[in-house]
């Protein structure tokens, strides 16, 4: 008899979304036959990547054996890059595979809103506003709806002590959703496809500093021993979720592992309070599902017959609870648990199936083919009667080919992409956000960390008997000599690919400039055309060039002159290549990092031209980078001759730079810079200009902050996160705001995200403030810009974010870094 085919489960699913399921021990086997007989959901709700208690989550997911969510307002998007130059949505894309790699180790599962990631927020009001509450209420309702959880975590309270207007927003929409999930009032049409849930109870997983047990005394809790060791897994919940944290590198969140108790806390918020267990009260076996109660009874006598040095006796028993499942009503629970039994199935009895492409990339219209491979490890009578791919145009292959002991069997064949396939794009990028929300217009993807694979293979097994439809994503192998084995996604591109050589491009003058565009086919023998589109007043040549491939991913670069108009103006520049085929207008962006699959994405080729009036004094600087630092590109578009400085280079002669620029969090990732601080203090006495972006306090290592700048100086965490706060200038004469550019308060327009952050929170007398600023209902801050001579040079400090300024093409921040590099220059 033919069985449930497994593609529509995979919208349930986030580990699957990558890769083949990980082989299982027999250990692994016994322990997740314990979790097909648990019954029940949980799901953490916080507001970012790495707000989440991975040691919660594996406890749950591992110890409870519940199948366990965690619910993200956001992606991250607004946060910074300690390991590269991602930022906005790549960053978002970058930590939204960092939690999905975190979720393959702790046993979670992964799922967000719609919510933009705005950066740092003060109030809980200015997150719910900016979002849109309701629209972000609709999404965790939803999923509460969808992913029906017995219990609600939250990660933060509702109030200030969460530290952050993101976190407590996401407590007080989590709160708010307990209820209107429960309620067919609230937001009705989501009752076409899912019904009505209300949860048991909702608790906050309160905490302390440093973990050191205190209790709380918000109100009725009890405790959660998390740091429990698990002899089937030879590791305690604690070092599963060190490694799981670790995973968010780009956030600098490694995590040595401890081995010692940790309790956490589960105060009660709503719903009926727990006594004794997290999920007192509700039935976690299989009686809570009419007719479920024989298929407990079977678990039961598996997990007492089961043998560890043979898995695959107990594949006779799983079958047999297989079809039992089949037959019970349709519930979340069906659906999930016949995934997790087929998986079983699979893992005990050693069969390997897998099908993959022969290229990562393809093109609509385009023959793919495809590798398909299947190998039984064990005894058992096991046949493969049928293959078949999904997403493409291919016939079933009837094989009724017998799977003899551990030979596999392999075949190829050949796939047609349709012409009307959509490009691999993350489905929230496909279009520009509006202010605070993603746009998501396929209602199928909401809540899924990505959309499913492009092509799915499906293998008809027969075993002992029984058949079954295994489907999984197609994915590109291949093998790295330093690395082994590693997987890609695979992508369907557009037939050409055009990268403008920078995203902005700023002309001080009217001089025109070299524009490059790098012109990359998907497609063997191909010709194109390709242009530039700008608005009036800029002009470029040639108006057109030809461009011939003879090989699939050949790249050739060609090159527009632009010329600017005489006073100041921003547009878009456009690029476009035309084929046969039609007119194409896709870049493509790259991020690759060990720790995740690398990723690519194809958004618009477009780049921001802004000609703006600016002067400057000086020539040539040095840069010491920071994290995810792109401010030196930005510096050398409006002229300056830049040299990156490093341990060895620091060494030379610093007297030949007009000033040294020091990046953001540089004290952080650069360890020798720690070392070179009387370098630095001597090249600003002997008549040297050093500016100093803004650092974190927490990671000087062995600088103290007394000793970041010459004379006495804190760095605290002040910041104001209104980008469009008022800039108080405390002495209008003040040379750093008048030359060589008079800055005026047109330069503070356009800024994005924020204004700064991690100001200067006490020092010496001998620095000179330059503005005072804060955000609506706070005191005012005068650390955000300070300078200090000392012998002959100026060392200045500054919290302002040129990081995002610069690299965004802000024209004022252009106009005031030029003078804070040009002060005191003749």
């Amino acid at each position: 008899m033919k069985k449930l085919c497994l593609l529509g489960l995979l919208f349930y699913s986030t580990g699957i979304l990558f890769a083949q399921p990980k082989p299982q021990s027999s250990s692994e086997i016994y322990q997740n036959i314990q979790k097909l007989n648990t019954v029940g959901n949980a799901m953490y709700v916080a507001a970012h990547p790495d707000d989440e208690n991975t040691l919660l989550i594996a406890w749950l997911s591992k110890e409870k054996k519940v199948r366990t969510a965690y619910m993200a307002m956001t992606r991250g998007d607004g946060g910074q890059n300690l390991i590269g130059s991602e930022q906005g949505e790549y960053v978002g894309l970058l930590r939204t595979h960092e939690l999905l790699e975190a979720r393959k180790i702790d046993g979670g599962e992964q799922y967000f809103s719609r919510a933009v990631d705005f950066g740092f927020s003060k109030q809980t009001d200015e997150a719910l506003s900016t979002w849109g509450k309701d629209k972000i209420l609709e999404d965790l309702v939803y999923q509460i709806r969808k992913f029906q959880p017995d219990v609600i975590i939250n990660r933060f309270p509702p109030d200030a002590r969460a530290g952050h207007g993101h976190h407590s927003a996401s407590a007080v929409l989590s709160a708010e959703a307990f209820d209107a999930a429960a309620d067919p009032t609230k937001f009705p049409e989501q009752l076409k496809t899912v019904g009505v849930w209300q949860a048991k109870r909702l608790v906050w997983n309160t905490f302390n500093r440093g973990f050191t047990n205190t209790e709380p005394t918000d109100g009725p809790y009890i405790k959660l021993p998390l740091a429990d060791y698990s002899p089937l897994l030879g590791k305690s919940y604690s070092e599963i979720a060190a490694e799981a944290r670790s995973k968010h590198r780009s956030q600098g969140f490694g995590s040595a592992p401890t081995r010692n108790e940790r309790y956490d806390f589960a105060v009660n918020i709503k719903g009926e309070s727990a006594k004794e267990d997290l999920f007192d009260g509700i039935d976690l076996t299989w009686r809570r599902i009419q007719g479920g109660e024989p298929i407990g009874k079977a678990l039961d006598a598996i997990l007492a017959q089961f043998d560890f040095q043979n898995p695959s006796k107990s594949v006779k028993g799983l079958i047999e609870v297989y079809k039992a499942i089949e037959k019970t009503p349709e519930s979340i629970y069906k659906t999930n648990k016949l995934s997790e039994c087929l998986n079983l199935i699979l893992a005990c009895s050693g069969i390997y199936c897998e099908a993959n492409a022969a290229t990562n990339m393809i093109s609509p219209g385009q023959t793919l083919k495809v590798f398909a491979t299947a190998v039984n490890r064990s005894n058992l009578d096991v046949k493969i009667e049928n293959f078949k791919i999904y997403g493409a145009a291919s016939k079933d292959s009837t094989l009724t080919k017998t799977l003899a002991y551990n030979k596999s069997l392999d075949f190829a064949i050949d796939t047609k992409i349709p012409i009307n396939a959509a490009i691999t794009q993350p489905y929230w990028l496909n279009e520009k956000p509006e202010k605070g929300i993603y746009k998501v217009q396929d209602e199928k993807f909401r809540g899924l960390p990505m959309a499913p694979d492009a092509l799915w293979a499906e293998f008809t097994l027969n075993i002992l008997g029984e058949s079954f439809k295994y489907t999984h994503p197609i994915k590109y192998k291949y093998t790295e000599p330093s690395l082994g084995e590693i997987y890609k996604y695979l992508e369907i591109r557009p037939e050409i690919m055009i990268n403008l050589d920078q995203k902005v491009y700023i002309f001080a003058d009217n001089k025109p400039k070299k524009v490059s565009v790098m012109v990359k086919s998907n497609v063997a023998n191909l010709n194109t055309k390709v242009k530039l589109n700008l608005a009036a007043g800029w002009n470029y040549e040639p108006k057109e060039i030809e461009v011939s491939f003879t090989e699939k991913n050949q790249e050739k670069p060609v090159f527009f002159t632009v010329t600017p108009p005489s006073t100041s103006s921003e547009i878009e520049i456009k690029a476009s290549a035309s084929t046969s085929n039609g007119t194409f207008s896709k870049s493509v962006k790259n991020i690759k990092y060990e720790h995740i699959p690398e990723l690519n994405v194809f958004p618009e080729a477009t780049a921001r031209a802004n000609r703006i009036n600016l002067l400057k004094k000086g020539q040539n600087i040095a840069y010491i980078a920071g994290a995810g630092d792109e401010v030196p590109e930005s510096l050398k578009q409006i002229g300056y001759d830049l040299t990156n400085l490093n341990e060895t280079t620091i060494k030379g002669n610093l007297s030949k730079y007009d000033a040294i620029i020091v990046g953001v969090r540089a004290y952080n990732t650069e360890d020798w810079l720690v070392n070179a601080q009387n370098t630095l203090f001597e090249y600003v006495k002997n008549g040297g200009n050093l500016i100093v972006q803004y650092q974190t306090q927490a990671f000087y290592g062995t600088v103290k902050t007394k000793e970041l700048g010459p004379f006495p100086i804190t760095i605290g965490r002040g910041r104001v996160t209104e980008e469009n706060a008022e800039m108080k200038v405390l002495r209008a004469a003040d040379p750093i705001l008048n030359t060589p550019n008079k800055i005026d308060a047109k330069d503070y327009d356009g800024w994005i995200q924020e204004r700064g952050l991690y100001f200067a929170e006490k020092w010496s007398d001998k620095y000179t403030s330059v503005y005072s600023i804060k955000d609506t209902g706070e005191t005012e801050q005068e650390g955000s810009l300070l300078y200090t001579k000392y012998g002959k040079g100026t060392y200045i400090f500054t919290g302002l974010s040129f990081f995002r300024q610069l690299p965004a093409g802000v024209p004022g921040a252009f106009r005031l870094m030029a003078n804070l590099i040009s002060f005191n220059k003749k």
